[in-house]
C-alpha cells in the first residue's frame, strides 16, 4: 500500500515536472524557482516525514502495542501542538529573512534572477509549514497501518501546481508564471493536509493534548533532536549542491533538480516504501533482546532482497537508457534534445549511489526502531562531509582539468553524493551488525540480478537500434517495456524468488 500510494503520487509528480519543463526548460526562471523551492523545502525536510516518522512512530506504535491507546492519542495531540507552534515561528522568520537566505543558497544569482528567487521563497514558506503538519498526519496514519492515504495525499499538491501552470499558460512572462506556480504549491499544501486530517482525527478520537512534559512526549523529543540534526546535516549537503550549481553556467541548478526527480523516484518508491512499512512493524517487536534481534534480522534481510530486486534495474536503466527516460518525461517545448542529454549525464552520475542509498534507508529505520537515533546522525555527518569535499572538487575543478565545458560539473555534484552514499551504507551496516548480528544480501542473488539487468539493457539497445524515429514517449514505452520484461523474465529463469512471485511461478 505504501508503494501504491507513492507510485500514484510520483506519477502525478512526473506529470507536474513535465508540465514545468514544457514552460520553463532550463531558463533563468527555472533556476530561480528550483533554488527558491529548496529553501522552504529545508523546513519541510527538517520537520517533515523522515524526522517525524523516526521520532514519533516508534513511541506511538509502542504505546499502541501495549494497549495504551488513550495515552498514545494524547501524546500525538501534544506533539501536533508543539509542532504547529514551532513551525509557525519558523515560517514567519523565513519570510522576513528571505533576502539573506538567498545569499546562502544561491550566491551566484544576481539582478532580476535573485529578486525573483526572493519573492518565490516568501510565497512558498507557508506551504512548507502546512506540509510539515501533513507529515504529522502521515505518522499517525502509518502507525495505524493506513498507508495508502498518507502516501497518495501529495497527488492533490501536484495537481494544484499543474492546474496553476495550465491555467496561466504561455501568455505571461516566465518569472510571473513562476509566481503563479508558487501560489499553486501553497494551495496544494493546504489540500494535502485537508485530505488526511478527517481520518487522523477519527483515529485519534479528536485532538485532546496530553501533558507536554509527559514521558511519551519527552521520548519523542529525545528521538527527534538527533534525527532533526541528522536531517539538517543531509539538507546542508543538498543546499551545498545548489550553491555549487549556482556557480556553473545557466541551467545547472534546474538540470540537477530535473535529474533528482528521476533519481529519487526509486529511492522513494522502493526504498521508502519498504522502510516506511517496516518501521512500525520493527518498532512493535517484543520479547527478549535476542528474540528482538532475530526478528529484526529476518525483516531486514527480506527487505534488502526486495529493495535490491527493484533498484538494480533502476540503476542499469538510468545509466544505459537514461536519455530515453529523460526524453519521455521532459523533452517538450522549451526542453530540447540537448537538455535531455545533459540531464542524462547528471542522472547517470547520480545512479552510482542509488542502491546503497535505498538500502541505507532500511538500516536507518532499524536503528530508529531500536530508539537509536544518534548512530545514524554520526554516520550522516561523515557522509555529508565527504560529499561536500568531493562535490567541490568534482564540480568546480575536474571539468577544467579534463578540458570539458564547466556545465558538466553538474554531473560531478551528483557523482560525489552517490559515492558518499556508498560510504554511509557501509558504515550503517557495520554499526547495526554490532547490535543485532550481521545482515547481508546474498552474493548469488546480487550476481543474478545484475546479470538480468544487463540482459534487459542489451534487449533495450537492440530494439532502440531498429526503431524508426519516434516521439520520446512511445519510444520510451517500447524500449523500457522490453527492458523491464527481459529483466523480470531473465531473473525468473535464473531463480530469483521475487521475480517468480511477480510472475506467480512456483
Amino acid at each position: 500500500m505504501v508503494g501504491a500510494g507513492i507510485l500514484l503520487s510520483r506519477i502525478i509528480g512526473l506529470v507536474r515536472n513535465r508540465v514545468f519543463a514544457h514552460y520553463f526548460g532550463t531558463s533563468d526562471a527555472a533556476d530561480a524557482f528550483n533554488a527558491a523551492f529548496r529553501i522552504p523545502n529545508f523546513l519541510q525536510n527538517l520537520f517533515g516525514e523522515g524526522v517525524l516518522s523516526a521520532s514519533f512512530i516508534p513511541v506511538y506504535a509502542g504505546l499502541r502495542a501495549r494497549d495504551r491507546e488513550r495515552e498514545a492519542s494524547a501524546m500525538a495531540a501534544a506533539v501536533a501542538a508543539l509542532l504547529a507552534l514551532t513551525v509557525s515561528v519558523l515560517v514567519a522568520a523565513g519570510i522576513l529573512l528571505a533576502p539573506w537566505l538567498i545569499d546562502l543558497i544561491a550566491p551566484g544569482f544576481e539582478g532580476e534572477k535573485r529578486d525573483a528567487t526572493t519573492r518565490l521563497v516568501r510565497i512558498l514558506f507557508p506551504g512548507a509549514g502546512l506540509l510539515v503538519l501533513s507529515a504529522w498526519c502521515l505518522g499517525v496514519l502509518n502507525s495505524h497501518r493506513r498507508f495508502f492515504l498518507s502516501y497518495a495525499a501529495p497527488v492533490v499538491w501536484n495537481l494544484a501546481i499543474i492546474s496553476a501552470l495550465v491555467w496561466a499558460g504561455d501568455d505571461r512572462g516566465q518569472y510571473h508564471l513562476a509566481v503563479i506556480a508558487a501560489w499553486g504549491s501553497v494551495a496544494g499544501s493546504l489540500l494535502q493536509l485537508a485530505v488526511q486530517l478527517p481520518t487522523v482525527l477519527r483515529l485519534l478520537g479528536g485532538l485532546r493534548p496530553g501533558p507536554l512534559a509527559g514521558e511519551p512526549v519527552r521520548a519523542v523529543l529525545r528521538n527527534f533532536f538527533p534525527v532533526f540534526v541528522g536531517r539538517g546535516v543531509v539538507q546542508i549537503s543538498a543546499y551545498v549542491d545548489t550553491v555549487l550549481a549556482s556557480f556553473l553556467p545557466t541551467g545547472a541548478v534546474a538540470a540537477v533538480s530535473y535529474a533528482q526527480v528521476l533519481y529519487t523516484l526509486p529511492v522513494s518508491l522502493f526504498g521508502m516504501s519498504v522502510s516506511a512499512a517496516e518501521l512500525p512493524e520493527m518498532s512493535s517487536a517484543t520479547g527478549t533482546e535476542a528474540e528482538r534481534a532475530a526478528y529484526l534480522r529476518g525483516r531486514l534481510e527480506a527487505g534488502l532482497r526486495q529493495i535490491a530486486f527493484l533498484v538494480v534495474p533502476s540503476v542499469a536503466g538510468f545509466i544505459a537508457l537514461g536519455d530515453v527516460v529523460t526524453g519521455a518525461l521532459y523533452q517538450s517545448g522549451e526542453f530540447t534534445r540537448g537538455m535531455t542529454l545533459y540531464v542524462w549525464a547528471i542522472l547517470g552520475a547520480a545512479s552510482v549511489g542509488l542502491l546503497p542509498s535505498t538500502l541505507g534507508r532500511l538500516y536507518s529505520s532499524a536503528f530508529y526502531a531500536l530508539h537509536d537515533t544518534r548512530t545514524p546522525l554520526r554516520i550522516a555527518v561523515i557522509r555529508v562531509s565527504l560529499g561536500i569535499a568531493l562535490g567541490y572538487g568534482l564540480a568546480l575543478h575536474l571539468p577544467g582539468t579534463l578540458g570539458l565545458d564547466a556545465r558538466w560539473g553538474a554531473a560531478g555534484i551528483t557523482l560525489a553524493s552517490g559515492l558518499a552514499a556508498g560510504v554511509e551504507y557501509g558504515l550503517l551496516r557495520r554499526a547495526l551488525g554490532g547490535r543485532i548480528g550481521i545482515t547481508r544480501l546474498d552474493r548469488g542473488l546480487v550476481v543474478r540480478l545484475w546479470t538480468s539487468a544487463a540482459l534487459g539493457v542489451a534487449a533495450g539497445w537492440v530494439l532502440r537500434s531498429t526503431l524508426p524515429v519516434l516521439h520520446p514517449i512511445p519510444a520510451a514505452v517500447l524500449i523500457l517495456g522490453v527492458f523491464g520484461a527481459t529483466y523480470v523474465g531473465s531473473a525468473s529463469l535464473l531463480g530469483v524468488p521475487q521475480a517468480r512471485r511477480l510472475l506467480r511461478i512456483r
